[in-house]
């Protein structure tokens, strides 16, 4: 019987190594913290990575969908689609201005919304679409083009997703929408807090760069290095504090680098968690072991029955963390809400994740696997 874990296992511990640390003292030698080269150097590096022309990096992923969305145009009176099934940021970035946020259902297999869930909710006031990569699976955005209105934009919520794969092959970012990436302290890539919009439109990306410093045409580092340059007092539109660090984008760099050896461990638990939980009716988000899943999350569905509460609890006792992703938005008051989605509702009753991260050991998932298992038993 496996017996209390030596240490806590939360779902998403991240995964620094002595590179980061080193990138980190670099930075703080260098007398410079604030947004400067280590932030140009990440932005350069990610657009290329992700095979696009700009990354415009930001203070988190929420900031990351509310200057997408502002960019595109959206406010009051406006309507934006996206999913219930995600965390409160993707819906709330559309309150930030005024829109309102309208729900769609997802799909029982993929946890993602479906083309048909989306289209079913576009009315004339639909501004834009936002979708989110459930757990790092991607959606379809090709797709869901195809059938929508040419004048509503997709707005992509891949806080999941760095290191996914379209259907085809892309990597996530690369469709040419403005793509929304998170670098919270739980994501595949690291950086303890920000973001970044990745896109191909240089001249949206300067609004982007100049929106994320209250709209100033200059920042702080071209004018440090250009000592010609003066602060202008020439604001056209008002502007936002919402910059990177150079501290953040030193780890950011370094966890770029080491993004294959990271989805390679993520892949590794991920097939551990599937060959223990075969035979006990929960059921995996799809294609959590294929290549084009960036594993950020391992969400499973519960079978009919269990206490889910009860076995999140029991789990945690003996240190094996899991946790819920997500409550559906729909059915908080905030959203006042009268959408009715049913399968968001179902999954939202019978989620539970499992701990998954690259600084997880495979003993320590083959362990988290057993008592997730011994406690899911009947007792």
């Amino acid at each position: 019987m496996a017996q209390l874990l030596s240490e806590y296992i939360s779902f998403g511990k991240p995964d620094f190594s002595e590179q980061e640390v080193d990138a980190v003292t670099r930075v703080l030698r260098s007398g410079w913290v604030g947004m400067g080269p280590e932030v140009q150097a990440f932005e350069s590096e990610l657009a290329s990575y992700l095979d696009v022309s700009c990354a415009v990096t930001v203070n988190s992923c929420t900031s990351a969908l509310f200057l997408s969305m502002l960019v595109l145009g959206v406010g009051v009176g406006d309507e934006v689609i996206c999913p219930s099934l995600t965390w409160c940021a993707t819906a709330n970035a559309a309150l930030y201005l005024g829109a309102t946020p309208v729900f769609c259902d997802v799909s029982r297999v993929t946890f993602n919304q479906t083309v048909e869930a989306v289209m079913e909710k576009v009315t004339p006031r639909t501004k834009a679409v936002v979708i989110v990569h459930y757990g790092g699976l991607a959606f379809d955005v090709v797709a869901l083009r195809e059938h929508l209105p040419a004048r509503i934009p997709i707005v992509e919520d891949a806080a999941h997703a760095l290191g996914a794969r379209y259907p085809g092959g892309k990597l996530v970012g690369s469709s040419g929408n403005l793509v929304c990436l998170s670098f919270y302290a739980n994501k595949n890539l690291s950086t303890g807090e920000g973001g970044a919009i990745v896109l191909r439109d240089g001249a949206t990306a300067d609004r982007l760069a100049s929106l994320r410093q209250n709209a100033y045409p200059l920042n702080a580092w071209k004018r440090f290095t250009d000592r010609h340059m003066l602060l202008s007092s020439g604001l056209t539109e008002l502007g936002y504090k919402m910059n990177y660090t150079d501290l953040q984008a030193a780890l950011g760099r370094v966890q770029l680098q080491r993004q294959p050896k990271l989805n390679d461990r993520r892949l590794d638990i991920a097939r551990i968690y599937d060959s223990a939980l075969a035979s006990t009716g929960c059921l995996p988000q799809h294609h959590l072991t294929h290549p084009d899943h960036a594993r950020h999350l391992y969400a499973i569905t519960l079978p009919d029955g269990v206490d889910r509460i009860s076995l999140l609890e029991r789990c945690r006792s003996r240190n094996a963390g899991m946790t819920i992703h997500y409550a559906p938005l729909h059915l908080m008051p905030l959203y006042e809400s009268s959408a009715r989605l049913p399968i968001t509702e179902e999954l939202g009753n019978r989620l539970l994740t499992l701990p998954m991260s690259s600084s997880i050991t495979p003993g320590q998932a083959e362990s988290v696997a057993a008592i997730f298992v011994q406690e899911l038993r009947p007792r």
